[in-house]
């Protein structure tokens, strides 16, 4: 069951340029950057009162981020659901005809478990499950 709204992933292409401009203009603070090895990025984490900012930073011109900055620029990349049951979502979400980008869960970022929907599913909106 879906809990709350866990992060926005935020495509940039550096972290080192987009970090002191959330601390500056928006009086966040950065609490922790992390490399994803397994999706090809850096991360930056922003606590905006329990729901996330996750800024994504490529590391490989292969990478899911650097393909997304290629075709539509930086920006919002994903929403994020926290959920206890990322398979039991899934299978909801295949149930109502929602092509899956992942049929099991992988390695997010903190630590989580991570699985996403195809954008062309649920119009434009690429959506993730994480626990």
């Amino acid at each position: 069951m879906i809990q709350k709204i866990d992060h926005i992933g935020i495509a940039v292409s550096s972290l080192d340029e987009m970090i002191p401009v959330y601390e500056k203009a928006y009086g966040l603070t950065c609490e922790k950057i992390e490399e994803v090895p397994s999706q090809k990025v850096r991360t930056a984490f922003f606590d905006v009162k329990g729901v996330h900012l996750e800024l994504l930073e490529p590391t490989s011109d292969d990478s899911p981020i650097a393909i997304f900055i290629a075709k539509k620029g930086e920006g919002i990349h994903h929403i994020a659901f926290a959920t206890d049951d990322v398979l039991g979502q899934l299978a909801q979400a295949s149930d109502a005809d929602i092509k899956l980008i992942h049929k099991e869960p992988i390695d997010g970022a903190n630590g989580k478990k991570v699985a996403f929907l195809h954008p062309k599913s649920t119009h434009g909106v690429l959506t993730e499950f994480c626990s």
